[in-house]
């Protein structure tokens, strides 16, 4: 690839299609996979995510919010496409846009299906959510009965799957409570099924259950992180290739005498002359504050270069004073090589952050197929 010269996200589709390839290689040929692109595809771009993953064959996306869904079907993608988190307001648009909604609570059953009805619609499909253990969204075993008296009661709509999600499937020091959930799901499906009459599809397993538990791989699974390249263990990291390369360039060097501060409110002072490179990337790029005093680093020139001072809305200053380098030379902030993990872990925090964090306004490439 020809250096860059102004900020850039590569997005590299011949990664995404090994991953893909890659997890699906851990699938039954039955199970249905559901790739996650949410959140811009985590930070990357949602509509060449998904018109790529059409390519290779993905049964389903799954986006957070009825919006994320609109932009994928103006951008013409017809594979079936699950809402996480809708609310009631979006029912209408739902329906519009062929967008099917995870059914998570009592109320939004009920406006669903009343919209549903008032539209005219016949078993229009819907994914039934429940709680096993992660206490954020999702019915409990004891509203079983009311949501099968209510889906019987209609033909409006029907039931496509029902599902939950993991906890901790990265952590095997949880397997005890992650075999809870999955018994726990099977348990609600179980019961969902008998008093519905129906047999829904069943999904459970996101990037790490996919890995470590085959035995909930049920009829589709889903995948987010994996897709991107991370594995949540140095394992599988391993076998996977980040899809993204955040990249930039030297503005400008300046040789700072000793003593004397750098930045907003003077939170750096050299401690000899030192040259200070200013990179044009900044925290309403999604590089946080919390990288600045040296908590978070680039590479220029294969060498580490620490942040030094406060992260600026629109730059940051690192310290070359001991690498080989000058205006206008490549900066890489992560890519395959020096990974989004290790500067996220610099900071406390995760891949998936430093990734969803990242600004529309930087100019994404796409490289690969």
């Amino acid at each position: 690839m020809p250096k860059v010269q102004e900020t850039v996200l590569e997005i590299n589709l011949s990664a995404l299609t090994h991953n893909y390839h890659y997890l699906k290689s851990k699938l039954q040929p039955e199970t249905k996979f559901l790739a996650v692109v949410k959140a811009f595809a985590y930070g990357s771009d949602s509509v060449a995510i998904a018109k790529h993953l059409e390519t290779l064959g993905v049964d389903y996306f799954a986006v957070a919010y009825t919006q994320e869904g609109v932009v994928l079907r103006d951008a013409g993608i017809r594979t079936p496409i699950l809402v996480l988190h809708p609310q009631s307001l979006n029912a209408d648009t739902l329906i519009d846009r062929c967008l099917e909604p995870s059914i998570y609570s009592a109320r939004l059953l009920k406006d669903f299906i009343a919209t549903a009805e008032k539209r005219g619609q016949t078993n229009y499909p819907v994914h039934i959510k429940f709680n096993t253990g992660l206490n954020r969204l999702g019915f409990g075993e004891q509203d079983i009965a009311g949501i099968t008296e209510q889906l019987s009661a209609t033909k409006a709509v029907q039931a496509k799957s029902i599902f939950s999600h993991l906890a901790a499937s990265e952590d095997l020091t949880e397997n005890d409570f992650t075999a809870l959930q999955i018994n726990r799901f099977k348990t609600f499906a179980e019961t969902f099924k008998r008093l519905s009459g129906t047999t829904p599809w069943m999904h459970l397993c996101n990037t790490s259950g996919i890995i470590n538990y085959s035995e909930a791989h049920f009829n589709m699974v889903r995948s987010g992180i994996g897709l991107y390249g991370f594995g949540n263990c140095d394992e599988e990291d391993a076998n996977l290739q980040p899809i993204a390369s955040l990249k930039s360039v030297i503005s400008q060097i300046h040789e700072v005498e000793k003593g004397h501060s750098v930045g907003y409110n003077r939170a750096f002072t050299t401690s000899r002359k030192e040259c200070i490179a200013t990179i044009p990337i900044g925290h309403a790029d999604g590089l946080s504050r919390i990288y600045g005093q040296k908590k978070g680093f680039v590479y220029i020139n294969d060498q580490k270069a620490f942040i030094v001072g406060n992260v600026c809305m629109d730059m940051i200053m690192v310290n070359v004073t001991d690498i080989n380098c000058q205006e206008g030379d490549e900066v890489i902030v992560f890519d395959a090589k020096y990974k989004a993990n290790t500067l996220a872990e610099s900071a406390a925090t995760i891949s998936y952050e430093i990734l969803t964090a990242l600004s529309q306004r930087i100019k994404r490439i796409i490289v690969g197929e």
